[in-house]
């Protein structure tokens, strides 16, 4: 009896109504991110998502369930389980100005990957800078500084950006693409589509198996197909 009382507070999320978005407890969270660095906090999570309009809030409360679980299984690949807090690989730092007619680099900067989602480039701070209404062109360490500001970067671009694929990953699932198209929308041209390349299909596996976890977690099936 007492054993199950202790795992009673991961089956308790926030509590969500029709509209509003699903929103994992603290103790699933921490239970899905053990390891997680200090500046990813729970707290800078769940306001970015109460920020970001039609994220996990469909009608259906197993729908609102699969986004969430998606999404994480993402982040927890993309970030190395909330461990990533700004790229690893300092060598590559420079590597992310495309300087053009169309939108230079601000002197000084670096847009190297950063926050949950690894946000790169010096175009896509730009665009996620203006969307949410701060300046990340001529300061894109924020995202590695301020928490919500870099959870806010992820759903935007889960939200609203399709990479390479078709559709950005929450219109993907909306539509029934299954988790497939989210890794797609992330990551296509370097992990889809490869049967015979063995670190493609490495990292294909390692987020599909961060999704399974989540959606075990909270109770919902998987939504097909996985690997891209």
């Amino acid at each position: 009896m007492l054993r199950a009382l202790a795992l009673l507070p991961l089956l308790l999320p926030l509590a969500a109504t029709a509209g509003s978005p699903f929103l994992p407890s603290r103790a699933q969270f921490d239970a899905l991110f053990p390891e997680r660095i200090a500046f990813y906090t729970y707290e800078g999570f769940v306001e970015a998502v109460r920020q970001t309009p039609g994220f996990a809030d469909a009608d259906s409360d197993t729908e609102r369930r699969q986004e969430m679980a998606a999404f994480l299984g993402q982040i927890a690949h993309e970030s190395d389980q909330l461990r990533a807090q700004r790229e690893y690989r300092r060598e590559n730092w420079g590597n992310y100005c495309r300087d053009d007619a169309r939108l230079s680099c601000a002197p000084g900067q670096q847009y190297y990957g950063r926050g949950p989602i690894q946000l790169s480039w010096n175009y896509q701070y730009k665009a996620a800078g203006d969307f949410l209404g701060i300046d990340l062109w001529a300061d894109p360490d924020r995202v590695a500084r301020d928490s919500t500001v870099a959870w806010r970067t992820a759903l935007w671009y889960w939200m609203t950006q399709p990479g390479e694929s078709r559709a950005p990953a929450h219109a993907a699932l909306r539509g029934g693409q299954g988790f497939a198209a989210t890794t797609r929308a992330i990551n296509g041209p370097l992990e889809c589509d490869k049967p015979g390349d063995a670190e493609a299909l490495r990292k294909n596996k390692r987020r599909i198996d961060f999704y399974k976890h989540a959606s075990q977690m909270f109770g919902v099936p998987l939504l097909h197909p996985l690997g891209c």
